[in-house]
């Protein structure tokens, strides 16, 4: 039921940023909820890859819209329910907490019958290197996913926390303006992620990562140097086609080894969420130093790093 803890902590996180008063408050606050989301992220992939019926792509880009699809409408709650009310109606989110720990109650029941069924049964047990690579080529291939994994949370964090400063910055829209925009783009990414999952689980996770990455790099390219309303176009293609990485990625992980699924949910989502912070907090210091618009020149090229996707050994191959 460790669901149900990591769903409790996100709800304590929120009612002490609804309460919170100063910068160490909500840094607590914000903790307790990094805490939850730490706790949910890796057991909540361990259920859906046990959920899947062997689509697994396609299992673990349902479980990762549900996430997408609230970083999106969140801003937009937020300004309708923050922003002219005041900060203590960050309160009113804790229903969704609690509705989800009521929900994740019952998946805990129906996980701890499932462990209970699968020690029961007499199937023999999955060959820790099933694929028939070596542990070093299964190091070096985790490797190269992270470097993906830094190349897209580096640059969907540039996206995510300075799009609107940019377009305010550079086009002069208004602040509402910038968020609707903002919105486009991560509705985009809501529907990459499903996307990027059922396609893994058709033509091969590997092309798709390969698609995901480097294909998005034109788009980022040209993004700085264009009007208004090709940057609103080039940012909700950019959206989609980046963010079918990730449950790629990590599916692909998952079958480099077999039977660790916590374990390498874990190590991907821990090392995605860091390179965001870590990328929001150096993008803005370069911002600090430079302006907004230099930043999105030099991210621009991140997608580029995609290039190391031919590296990676053909996993589906040689399972079969």
């Amino acid at each position: 039921f460790s669901l149900v803890a990591g769903m409790g902590l996100s709800l304590l996180g929120l009612v002490a940023l609804a309460a919170s008063t100063g910068f160490i408050s909500i840094l607590f606050a914000v903790a307790l909820i990094g805490m939850g989301s730490s706790v949910f992220h890796p057991e909540s992939s361990r259920v859906a890859y046990l959920a899947s019926g062997g689509r697994k792509g396609l299992a673990q880009s349902i479980f990762q819209l549900g996430g997408n699809a609230g970083s999106a409408i969140g801003p937009l709650l937020a300004a309708v329910l923050v922003v002219p009310f005041g900060q203590f109606n960050i309160i009113w989110f804790t229903i969704g907490a609690l509705l989800g720990m009521i929900i994740l109650f019952r998946v805990g029941k129906w996980y701890r019958n499932h462990l209970y069924l699968k020690s029961k049964s007499k199937a023999a047990p999955v060959k820790e290197f099933a694929t028939g690579l070596t542990r070093k080529q299964v190091i070096g291939s985790i490797s190269i996913l992270l470097v993906l994994i830094f190349s897209k949370y580096f640059y969907m964090t540039s996206m995510s926390s300075y799009f609107t400063f940019y377009l305010i910055d550079k086009f002069d829209v208004s602040v509402q303006h910038s968020q609707l925009y903002l919105f486009a783009f991560l509705a985009a990414v809501a529907a990459g992620t499903v996307l990027g999952g059922s396609l893994g689980d058709r033509f091969g996770r590997k092309y798709i990562i390969w698609v995901s990455i480097l294909g998005a790099a034109p788009f980022t390219l040209m993004l700085p140097y264009v009007n208004l309303q090709w940057t609103i176009v080039l940012a909700v293609l950019i959206g989609l086609i980046i963010s079918s990485a990730f449950s790629a990625i990590l599916v692909y992980a998952t079958d480099l080894v077999p039977g660790k699924v916590g374990m390498i949910a874990g190590l991907f989502f821990g090392f995605a969420f860091g390179m965001g912070g870590i990328g929001s907090a150096v993008l803005g210091w370069l911002a600090d130093e430079t302006s907004i618009s230099y930043v999105f020149k030099v991210c621009a090229f991140l997608p580029l790093l995609g290039i190391v996707t031919g590296f990676l050994p053909n996993v589906e191959h040689k399972a079969k």
